[in-house]
Parts: C-alpha cells; sequence; structure tokens
C-alpha cells in the first residue's frame, strides 16, 4: 500500500477509476430532450421572436434535428406561444427601502399540437427564481438578472418538452 501514500497516483487512480464506479451504480449522462418519436418537424408560433425562451425553443429545436419549419402544414408539432414574459418584483427592502432581494420571473402561455390533435390546451407555466441586490454591485446584479432569466428560459424549454412527451 506504499503506492497510495503518492497523492498523485491516488488522484490518477481514482480519475481513472471513477467511470467505472459510474456505471456500476447504472449513473448515466442523461441524452438529448427531444420530440415523441414520430416527430420529425415543428413549428413554433411565437409573439416575441427575441425573447430568450423563443431562442432557448429555436435552439432546441436545431440541436436535435427538429427544423424549425416555416409552413405549419409541414409540421408535425406546432407551438403556439400565446404569451411570453419575464420582469422583477422586488421581495424584501432595507429600512431605508432599499431593495435587498429580487424575484425573476417567467411566464409562458403556449399551445400544443401535434399531427393535427391538441395535446395541450392553453397552459400557463411559471418559473421564479430570487437573488439577493446589492447597491453596490449595479452592474454585476444586471448580469446574475440576465444569467436567471437566460436559465428559467432553457427550464421552461425542458418542462415544455416533458410535457409534450408525457400527453403524448
Amino acid at each position: 500500500m506504499l503506492w497510495f501514500r503518492n497523492s498523485r497516483l491516488a488522484g490518477t487512480l481514482f480519475v481513472l477509476l471513477l467511470p467505472v464506479l459510474l456505471t456500476a451504480c447504472g449513473f448515466h449522462l442523461r441524452g438529448a430532450v427531444g420530440f415523441p418519436a414520430d416527430v420529425s418537424t415543428v413549428y413554433v408560433q411565437a409573439v416575441d421572436r427575441y425573447s430568450p425562451f423563443y431562442r432557448e425553443l429555436v435552439m432546441m429545436i436545431q440541436k436535435n434535428g427538429y427544423g424549425p419549419v416555416s409552413d405549419p402544414a409541414s409540421a408535425d408539432v406546432i407551438i403556439r406561444v400565446l404569451s411570453d414574459d419575464t420582469d422583477r418584483r422586488a421581495l424584501t427592502v432595507s429600512a431605508r427601502n432599499v431593495p435587498r432581494e429580487f424575484e425573476v420571473y417567467y411566464l409562458i402561455n403556449c399551445s400544443v399540437e401535434i399531427h393535427g390533435e391538441q395535446v395541450i390546451e392553453q397552459q400557463r407555466f411559471l418559473l421564479t427564481r430570487d437573488y439577493t441586490y446589492d447597491e453596490t454591485k449595479v452592474l454585476g446584479k444586471a448580469n446574475e438578472e440576465d444569467v436567471l432569466t437566460n436559465a428559467l428560459a432553457k427550464d421552461l424549454v425542458g418542462l415544455l418538452v416533458q410535457m409534450i412527451n408525457a400527453a403524448k
């Protein structure tokens, strides 16, 4: 057991054995999020084509090879984003009435049609995250809000795709 005293060798051995240990316990990486097997094209109708949600949705559709197509008649799935709203609201304020904590929310209203059948009626999806605010770090906190908004949009896309898979 002299070789375990060398921490570099022990670290290398650990890194080499980690994949074996993870596969032995049943761990596997989650594959790409996708639509049901009988879907090959997707059309997205949105009120705001410049929102973080729309960008994330289109990026996921392109990454997985589903389009998006420009003609709803040729699409297997039609996603209608009826409203797309994000903002922040103050959760707590200091004694001087300065905000100390904000909540960022992302709200979408959408419906989904697969092969002409409405599988998700108009449904509202809302996700929130909160963060602390420091008036001395205004630029960093503004960037944090943008990062949270984009993360919420990405989570909403995943949630929508899971709902489509569950509905079908």
